[in-house]
């Protein structure tokens, strides 16, 4: 039997200076270690086959799903469905950490929404 953590996890970067580690990665599930600075984001992005579970580990982050914003703390966790617009945001002065669980895995499924001021600016 052997442990696994972010110190033997196979380790990644994404967006503005995040880390993650994939604590499990297999065909039908993901199990991520995400760490992201203050002041960072993620794009808006949905899942086309993939639901999605945040729980916080420390720090906070502000979760925007379909449009709504609520704000994670330590130990609270949201689920996001498959086709759901959401993007993740850590709008505080410290780190915040937290466990992304997907499945299937989230990697190479996700479509990004741009946000549109007004539909002038839409080309058909």
């Amino acid at each position: 039997m052997s442990k696994i953590s972010t110190l033997n996890a196979k380790h990644y970067q994404w967006g503005d200076a995040c880390d993650g580690w994939h604590l499990l990665k297999e065909e039908s599930l993901s199990i991520i270690h995400e760490k992201m600075p203050p002041h960072t984001a993620e794009v808006r992005h949905y899942h086309v086959f993939s639901k999605q579970f945040f729980f916080m580990l420390n720090g906070e982050i502000v979760v925007e799903k379909e449009g709504e914003e609520c704000i994670l703390y330590p130990h609270q966790g949201i689920e996001i469905p498959a086709g759901t617009t959401h993007q993740i945001r850590n709008e505080g002065n410290a780190p915040a950490e937290f466990l992304v669980t997907s499945q299937p895995p989230a990697h190479g499924d996700r479509v990004v929404v741009k946000k549109v001021k007004s539909i002038s600016h839409v080309t058909l």
